[in-house]
Order: C-alpha cells, then structure tokens, then sequence
C-alpha cells in the first residue's frame, strides 16, 4: 500500500498529524506495554519507532511493562505452578523470587536495549529504585451471592501507595525515556508483585498525564455481543464491571482506567497493541482503534 503513495498523500498524512502533535507536545504520555506486541519481533520494533517518533516531536512517553508470558515460561521451566484469581497471579515466595528476575533482570533490560537501540535514551527502573513504588500487600475481597464474602489471599501481591514522581520528572528533564518494572516495595522492604496495568494507572495519575494508554490483546473492551465499545464514561465503566460486561483480566485494566481519570489523566485509552503502530494510530488519528474512558 505504501508503495501507491504519492509524495503529496504521505505530505497530508503528516499534515493530518500536526494538531494532535500540538496538543501533546510538552506532554507526558504513560504506556503500559504488554501482550503480543511484546514477543512478535516486528511489532517489538515498531513498539520501539513509536516511542522514539513521540519523543522526537516534543512528547514525553513513560513505559510500564508487563510481562506475563514471560513470567509463565520461566516458572514452568522451573516447575512452578500458576495460579489465577481474578485475573491477578497468586504469588508465593518462590514465584516472586522469578517474577522479580524476570521482569526485573530480563524484560525491563531487553525494552530498555530496544528503545536504545532505535535512538533512544531509555533508562531502566524497578519499583525498588528510589522508592519509586511504595506498595502494600493487596487484601481482595471477592463478593458472592447468598454467601459471606470470600478473602482470597493472593500472597506477595500488591498495590501502589505512592508513588515518587520526582525521580521520574528529573529522568524526564535529562530528556530520559522511564522504563518501569512492576516490583514495589513496602515501607519494611518486603517486595511485592503489582499488575502492570495498575502500576500505570497510578504513574499516570501521580504525574498527572496527559494520557494513558494500555496496549493489549483484544479489540479494546467488548460488550456482552462481542462488539467493541468505542467509549465509556466513569458511570459506564462502573456498570459494566458490576454486570459482568467487563470480566477476568480486563476488570484490573479498567479499574486503574477509572483510578487514572478520577485522579487527572484526561483520558484512557485500551488499545489492539497487535495492530501495527497502534500507539499513533491511537493518537494521531480522528478514528481511533480502541476503547476511551473519560471522566
């Protein structure tokens, strides 16, 4: 297709981009990247161009990444059972001393490596580093009918408390692209394992970015017909994970979507992370690709 341009079509095709560059020049854009666009080489690399064009153009990304599959490899390797509930890994001692190796040690590197190697000037974090993610263990409570409420214990799982922008700003200003492991730590050094999407939402909240933006597998968030749904106010969001709409892993992504609006980020964004060059299609394009939540 690209080669049925013409030097005028790609001129208005960037032309087309200017306003939405305006509006987000200046400004922080967090990305939780996970998923497919992870492990496919190609996408791996476009992942990496996307970033580098944003920075380029004025735009300051934040990465928060994932890293479940890798996670799950490795534990089967090592004979370590995985168990979910409510979307989230149960996490004992033994997983925790992997997820932090890997997500830490191997896939934070590797995406550091990659927006480097495209001209980047990546840095690499955990939530250990300067206290960047305080957490504390994580109590889930899961509510059922004509029954007490069920505690799941959910082990060295955690949740954000606060979390220490200043380091980010100052990696920002040094024109450094963050590049955040969901590890943090609790205020007696336990270490605890925090879903990516949520440690997204509350960066994006605490720097009050101008987006957020969730890269996953599916179409974005699909109502009970399968069909996408192209926009959800806060009320909307609510109702669809009261009803069921919204189930299994999808409930924590727009649980921070709802954390991240209510607390400034003007808007969130889940989008196909499989589609190519999904970040800019999302931002600098009229139609979008995915699901919005706005305030």
């Amino acid at each position: 297709m690209n080669a049925c341009l013409t030097a005028q079509d790609k001129a208005r095709i960037i032309m087309e981009a200017l306003p939405f560059i305006r509006q987000f020049h200046g400004k922080t854009i967090v990305i939780k990247y996970g998923g497919h666009a992870m492990v496919d080489e190609t996408l791996k690399r476009q992942f990496a161009q996307n970033v580098m064009l944003l920075k380029y153009v004025g735009i300051n990304p934040v990465i928060v990444h994932g890293g479940g599959p890798q996670i799950k490899d490795m534990l089967a390797k090592l004979n370590i059972a995985s168990e979910y509930r409510q979307g989230l890994r149960v996490t004992d001692e033994a997983t925790m001393d992997v997820v932090e190796m890997v997500l830490v040690g191997k896939v934070n590197k590797q995406i550091v490596g990659l927006i480097n190697l495209h001209g980047g000037k990546a840095v690499g974090l955990s939530g250990k580093d300067g206290q960047l993610l305080s957490a504390r263990k994580l109590e889930m409570v899961l509510e059922r009918k004509d029954a007490p409420p069920e505690i799941i214990d959910l082990g060295k799982v955690g949740e954000v408390t606060a979390v220490n922008n200043a380091l980010i700003r100052s990696l920002q200003t040094e024109g450094f692209i963050p590049v955040i492991a969901p590890v943090g730590v609790d205020e007696n050094g336990e270490t605890y394992n925090i879903n990516a999407d949520s440690v997204a939402g509350a960066v994006a909240a605490s720097l009050r970015a101008k987006r957020l933006m969730l890269l996953t597998d599916v179409a974005g968030v699909l109502d009970k017909d399968k069909k996408l749904v192209p926009s959800f106010t806060r009320l909307q969001a609510v109702q669809a994970i009261e009803d069921g709409t919204v189930q299994g892993g999808m409930i924590p992504k727009m649980k921070c979507c709802l954390e991240a609006v209510e607390h400034g980020v003007e808007k969130v964004q889940i989008i196909d992370g499989r589609v190519e060059n999904s970040i800019l299609l999302e931002l600098f394009t009229d139609s979008g690709i995915g699901t919005q939540i706005v305030i």
